[in-house]
């Protein structure tokens, strides 16, 4: 006798993630990573170079609109790069390098306004960190902003990617790259060198500039040709004519001995060939019965010469000498 058993059929095991063949059409984090590294840190970089850079050359306004407007169109070139370029033509640059796509969970396609709240989703993902590591343990490799909107981002066929894409991927991050040596660069020339100038001007004036004025302003009558000469060795060829006929009134008339030396300075500004000081001086005019202690202050302006040496461009009595202590 035989018995016939009736075959049953076997169900398939049940899964709670996507079908194998969905799952590995899905974009591995990796891919992800390139893709928005090359869509996003090469304009953010440029970017925040720029903000740095404007900051340090906001004394320059013209620099500091070729650095404002140099970040604004980064920014610029990476919105269009991230939420037009897929609604015109597919891809982003980092998207087409990768071979990946942003696609609905059905597999439609995403318009430029879903893209733009996609990433602005992904403020989300920034603030908590987890939401830029959630697809590597999710089912459907998504993060935050992918949950939120329902997108996903799955690999394409390496036929379907555009000609060219390293080459211009390359471009994008050639010329980040060139923008941010740029900004070091104008940093530098603008801002950094001409204050380390400035600094070693300040430095100089501060030494030289008090004695060059005492030594201006002091003569002898026993030695004032050479008093006079000196005096004139110090002055610019624009003051050297003013000085000289300041001198010849005091050679007309009957010179006493001068002799100043300053007490006090302040530089009032500087760069890399001039300079403004404020000078303090006491002095004596006279020998003799007729010997009196002075005090006088001026504002004296500094120019370097071709040579490196500082002279005086202008010199300017603010509070002419009086005995000291004397109100008027």
């Amino acid at each position: 006798m035989t018995v016939v058993v009736e075959a049953t059929p076997t169900q398939p095991p049940t899964t709670t993630g996507p079908p194998a063949s969905a799952r590995d059409s899905l974009a591995p984090w990796a891919f992800r990573v390139r893709a928005f590294a090359v869509d996003v840190l090469p304009a953010i970089a440029a970017a925040t170079t720029m903000a740095l850079v404007a900051l340090t050359v906001s004394q320059h306004p013209v620099w500091w609109w070729v650095c404002v407007s140099v970040g604004g169109a980064a920014i610029l070139l990476m919105l269009v790069n991230r939420l037009l370029l897929p609604a015109l033509t597919g891809w982003s640059l980092g998207r087409a390098l990768s071979g990946l796509a942003v696609v609905r969970r059905d597999g439609g396609t995403v318009g430029p306004w879903w893209l733009l709240l996609r990433d602005l989703a992904h403020l989300l993902d920034t603030a908590s960190v987890v939401g830029w590591l959630w697809p590597l343990w999710d089912s459907r490799r998504r993060t935050f902003a992918d949950m939120l909107l329902g997108t996903e981002v799955r690999r394409v066929d390496s036929d379907d990617v555009p000609a060219h894409t390293h080459r211009w991927s390359s471009v994008a991050v050639l010329g980040a790259a060139a923008i941010c040596l740029g900004g070091v660069a104008v940093s530098y020339l603008v801002a950094y060198a001409p204050d380390r100038a400035s600094e070693r001007t300040q430095a100089q004036i501060e030494i030289q500039g008090p004695k060059m004025v005492a030594q201006m302003l002091t003569y002898d009558p026993k030695t004032l040709h050479d008093d006079f000469a000196r005096a004139q060795s110090l002055a610019t060829d624009k003051y050297r004519a003013e000085l000289v006929a300041q001198q010849d009134v005091v050679k007309k008339g009957n010179p006493v001995i001068n002799e100043y030396w300053p007490t006090n300075s302040s530089v009032q500004s500087a760069t890399a060939d001039r300079a403004t000081m404020l000078v303090f001086l006491e002095g004596r005019r006279g020998v003799g019965p007729d010997q009196r202690y002075i005090s006088a202050s001026v504002r004296v302006d500094f120019a370097k010469g071709g040579d490196d040496r500082w002279r005086v461009d202008n010199l300017s009595v603010l509070t002419k000498p009086k005995p000291p202590g004397n109100p008027k």
